[in-house]
């Protein structure tokens, strides 16, 4: 059989898993990459190539290392927990490097549609028009991965801000964003608090002499540091917190978490506390914001009603005299090359776990990365690619149509339930829920009741330790001979770059105590077990 040939649209973090999972399954990708590097978002530049979304020069990861990783390429041991874009950027190139991914790819390539051929019905085959140096040209597709990400298309809705023509001060959108320096002693409103949001508002009141943060709904703040100074994401996701989770009712976890992060500071004093629930809506990391809140740099206020030549009168009725506005208003999906079939894409909720468009007669256009996670998006994204590349080379297939509906509609019905209505909030999914029921559509989820009988030192650190995508390569297609000890070492290679001054512990012996303690952490482990198992099973 010819080999097939797939057309993967992006060269962003989800492209480059996705041109690898191809390899991996022999299939022929080719990406087509509109800029002229890899990175996508990632990659900052001072003055962004026209369309182009752009990044500030302090951007730093909200997810932590292991968190982020490709499982089967762990980051080097000496990066820092929290990367910074230019770290993540040596990352990226390090992994297109170790797997010859950049020779796949096209660059300064626009793809201008995407149309069914004549015969899809049968063929499942894609026509692809794209355009490098002003020079047109249509290949053919036996699948197409999209993977052009989230922040293609800037939301701007400046028809909801009245009077803001007449502002005679200068106003952007955040993506337009790079460094604080032109704001200096300015009086600047930052409309929006999502993460870009806070952090420009904390970053630009070093230098501003006042910023205002305006929000609507408020929001509750992460930090990436938590409990005994270790990454956020790698101590709360594991998968005893979320057997525990499954076990309260969610009201309770919901006071759990809002309490603590109360402790920190009390959102309601800070005018943060939002009305909704800390898992109703999208949450906010900012390690800053609130030491600028504090000191007096950074004021909250709410909506804005109304701008003037010169000022902002927000929805309490006080007026601030200001400069510059910097709307941190978010993005919205686009796909300009689908444009002319809108059967193909009605809205992201449309889709068969969020990645294949169920009405198609052959299962071959496939959309990675489109989700928004309680976590990081390379791990989940490829998941994905994997399971997409198995569905393309025909070693597994979708449920009918039918099933594949009754699984979409349900999935509305919860995130109509559980989710407040907003654009930011579809294609919310839960970190490790979602790890694995892509797991299961392929045949890698790890079996931990197995694992503790054969390897209770791998089991107890799948079972307590973080969820790092490394469990997802133990078994079935994609096995990588490095996972387990990837997952074994995970937590020094958490702590390689806390420890650069090096200090001598004294050796202590367990009291009676701690062996009482160890010996009931066992028993839970075994009734864990069990209690997966049987949730697992339903």
């Amino acid at each position: 059989m010819a080999v097939k040939k797939i057309a993967v649209i992006g060269a962003g973090v989800s492209g480059l898993g996705a041109i690898k999972c191809c390899l991996e399954e022999g299939l022929e990708p080719t990406c087509f990459e509109k800029s002229r590097d890899i990175g996508g978002l990632w990659r900052y530049e001072e003055t962004p190539e026209s369309g182009k979304a752009g990044i500030y020069k302090s951007l730093t990861c909200n997810t932590s290392k292991e968190m982020t990783a490709f499982s089967d390429y762990p980051i080097p041991d000496d990066y820092p927990n929290y990367m910074h874009n230019l770290k993540m950027m040596e990352y990226l190139r390090m992994y297109a490097r170790h797997f010859g991914l950049m020779k796949h790819i096209k660059f300064q390539t626009k793809v201008l549609s995407i149309k069914k051929r004549p015969d899809f019905s049968s063929s499942g085959q894609w026509d692809v028009v794209v355009e490098a140096d002003e020079v047109q040209k249509t290949y053919i597709f036996d699948g197409i991965m999209v993977c052009s990400g989230h922040y293609t298309e800037k939301y701007f809705p400046l028809q909801d801000f009245a009077g803001i023509t007449n502002f005679q001060g200068r106003y952007l959108h955040s993506w337009e964003y790079k460094h604080p320096g032109s704001f200096e002693g300015k009086r600047v409103v930052v409309v929006g608090i999502g993460n870009s949001g806070a952090d420009v508002a904390s970053e630009i009141s070093r230098v501003a002499e006042q910023v205002f943060l305006s929000t609507r709904k408020g929001a509750w703040i992460w930090n990436r540091v938590w409990e005994h100074g270790n990454p956020m994401d790698a101590t709360l996701f594991t998968r005893y917190n979320r057997v525990v989770q499954k076990l309260y009712p969610d009201c309770l976890i919901n006071r759990h978490i809002e309490n603590k992060l109360n402790l920190r500071f009390d959102h309601a004093n800070y005018g943060l506390l939002p009305q909704h629930r800390i898992f109703g809506h999208r949450t906010v990391f900012s390690d800053d914001l609130p030491n600028r809140i504090i000191i007096g740099k950074v004021q909250i206020k709410p909506n804005v009603k109304e701008f003037t030549s010169t000022t902002a009168i927000f929805e309490d009725g006080t007026e601030e005299s200001i400069d510059d506005v910097i709307f941190a208003t978010g993005y919205t999906l686009s796909f300009p090359f689908l444009n002319d079939d809108s059967t193909i894409l009605d809205s992201q909720l449309s889709m068969f776990k969020f990645v294949f468009p169920p009405a198609l007669e052959k299962p071959t256009l496939a959309f990675i990365g489109i989700i928004q996670p309680f976590g990081a998006i390379i791990p989940t994204s490829e998941l994905q690619s994997r399971w997409v590349v198995r569905v393309f080379a025909g070693l597994k297939k979708l449920p009918s149509k039918k099933d594949m509906m009754a699984d979409i509609n349900r999935k509305k019905q919860k995130m109509t339930k559980d989710s407040m209505e907003s654009i930011r909030d579809k294609g919310r999914v839960q970190f490790i829920d979602y790890m694995d029921e892509i797991a299961s559509e392929l045949g890698v989820k790890p079996n931990l009741l197995s694992l503790f009988l054969w390897d209770t030192k791998l089991a107890k650190e799948i079972f307590w330790g973080p969820c790092t995508s490394y469990q997802y390569r133990l078994q079935g297609p994609g096995k990588w001979a490095g996972a387990r000890a990837a997952i074994l070492t995970q937590r020094e290679r958490i702590l390689k770059p806390l420890r650069t001054r090096v200090l001598k512990h004294s050796q202590i012996s367990l009291s009676p105590l701690l062996w009482v303690k160890s010996i009931c952490v066992v028993i839970f482990f075994l009734v864990s077990m069990l209690v997966i198992t049987h949730i697992t099973s339903n």
